[in-house]
């Protein structure tokens, strides 16, 4: 048996969705995959780096000075002193922590986007609509 007055409630829980709001979850969407994709880089780029310093303690154990460092430039190993090694090492450590940098900023810019259309969104569609993110381990 049907319950009266239960489709007038089902009607208020519709909401109607504009081309503008459809705009609006359509760019939130976007937003969210590039700030995925963000955060996937820099975890790449944290690990690099955290290898370019285990590289530069292994280096600062070796005794001989004069002992030749093979050093992956490309696809290609190189050898070079210590000290050009410990040089390149740095140079390589500085142009991570500024890509690193780089990629800290898109996601505030990305988050601070993310943030404004969910205020927008959840105004009007409440609890109709769910912008958070599935925590997954």
């Amino acid at each position: 048996m049907a319950c009266p007055g239960s489709g007038k409630t089902q009607r208020d829980n519709e909401v109607n969705i504009t081309i503008e709001d459809q705009s609006k979850i359509n760019t939130f969407a976007r937003h969210n995959a590039r700030l995925q994709d963000l955060k996937i880089e820099m975890q790449k780029k944290k690990k690099e780096l955290q290898n370019l310093e285990d590289a530069a303690d292994e280096l600062l154990m070796i005794d001989e000075e004069d002992s030749l460092i093979p050093y992956m430039i490309g696809e290609v190993f190189v050898r070079l002193s210590t000290d050009e090694a410990t040089s390149m090492l740095d140079r390589s450590k500085a142009d991570l922590d500024a890509e690193i940098a780089g990629i800290e900023a898109k996601c505030d810019e990305h988050k601070q986007i993310l943030s404004n259309l969910k205020i927008q969104l959840y105004a009007k569609f409440g609890n109709n609509i769910n912008l958070e993110a599935d925590e997954e381990a």
